[in-house]
């Protein structure tokens, strides 16, 4: 650590701009195994005096590799090296859960669970789900993991007349729903961009700010009921969604 952080090396005006070099320093300690997953960097004065550089300087370079997701930073604990997150691509032609999702890569799949209740439906939730001013909506929120890595925070709305009991889901939503005869088979889903807020963040093990996927599904019912109500939060470093695209008929050449 204290070589990497040496102020030798610093006085070279051909390298570019001071806080480039230490990023790049830094970034090539990581690439090279040097700085392992997990691994603490010295507080920014510390780092400052090592190197002989500002403390500006050091935390442009910190936050260059936070916001390239190299870096995690946590609240009263410091930064740390990132955990190594494997891509994974999911195809946006198939109406599967979570869990089906993984186990057709053959990864583990466990949750933590943050909430199960039934409620009063939010606005929102009447909106997507056409629910009656009577009527109650199950709500389940949890973290996804795959092989113990968490991958998406899960905010799912039911009508709670399809599922009256929350707590009976424990892994696949669908597959609960399927024993409910009610899972769904088809679905609309929208995806943007967000940048995660402290507690998202926190939750999927991420500094605050960096980008992620956003995607609300509403799920149908063979007889068009809307049956689910699911927003989730994807880490923006472990995910890609991809689309098979095809010629329409008409745009054929006859």
């Amino acid at each position: 650590m204290e070589q990497l952080f040496s102020p030798e090396g610093f006085d070279d005006p051909g390298s570019g701009p001071l806080y480039l070099q230490l990023q790049r320093r830094i970034a090539e300690a990581i690439a090279s195994g040097r700085l392992s997953p997990g691994d603490s960097l010295p507080a920014e004065r510390d780092m400052a005096a090592m190197t002989g550089l500002s403390r500006v300087t050091v935390r442009n370079a910190i936050q260059a590799l936070v916001a390239g997701g190299q870096l995690v930073q946590r609240r009263g604990s410091g930064t740390f090296v990132a955990q190594k997150v494997e891509r994974l691509e999911q195809a946006l032609s198939l109406l599967t859960s979570f869990t089906e999702d993984m186990a057709r890569r053959g990864r583990t799949v466990d949750s933590h669970w943050l909430s199960r209740r039934i409620d009063a439906p939010a606005p929102e939730e009447v909106m997507a789900l056409g629910l009656g001013g009577e009527e109650r909506v199950a709500r389940l929120e949890r973290v996804r993991r795959s092989d113990g890595v968490p991958l998406a925070i899960e905010r799912a709305s039911i009508p709670a007349s399809i599922l009256p009991d929350p707590a009976a889901v424990e892994g696949s939503l669908y597959l609960a729903l399927e024993k409910l005869g009610s899972r769904p088979v088809r679905a609309v889903q929208r995806i943007s961009a967000a940048n995660l807020g402290p507690r998202d963040a926190d939750l999927l093990g991420v500094t605050p700010g960096v980008a992620g996927l956003k995607i609300e599904r509403i799920g149908y019912l063979a007889s068009g009921r809307v049956v689910e109500f699911t927003r989730s939060l994807y880490r923006g470093d472990a995910y890609d969604f991809a689309v098979e695209l095809k010629l329409s008929p008409e745009g054929q050449a006859r």
